[in-house]
C-alpha cells in the first residue's frame, strides 16, 4: 500500500517532534511545522533521508560543530538558520 501525501506529512511531522533528544525535537519540530507542507516531493525525499540520521550526528551538524554529509548540507543550513532565528531574543 502506498503512503498518501497527507499520511507522509503527518509521519514526518511526528518523527520531527519525537526524535529521542529534546534538543532535536525543538529544532526539527517547529521547522517541520513551518516548512513541510510547502516542500516539493524531491525536498521531502531528502528530509526523509535526514530523519533517518541519528540525533548524535544531526545536532553537531546543525550547530556547526561537525561537517555534515554534502547531500544534506543545504538542508541542514536552512534548518539551523530557522532554529537560530526562532530562538534568538527579539531586538
Amino acid at each position: 500500500m502506498t503512503e498518501t501525501a497527507e499520511a507522509r506529512l503527518k509521519r514526518m511531522r511526528m518523527r520531527s517532534w519525537r526524535r529521542g533528544t529534546k534538543e532535536m525535537d525543538l529544532i526539527l519540530g517547529p521547522w517541520a511545522d513551518a516548512r513541510l507542507a510547502g516542500m516539493s516531493p524531491e525536498a521531502l525525499d531528502l528530509y526523509d533521508v535526514l530523519l533517518e540520521e541519528n540525533d548524535q550526528d544531526l545536532y553537531p551538524w546543525i550547530t556547526g560543530h561537525a561537517v555534515p554529509p554534502a547531500h544534506l548540507t543545504a538542508l541542514l543550513d536552512e534548518i539551523g538558520t530557522f532554529a537560530r532565528t526562532r530562538l534568538s531574543p527579539a531586538s
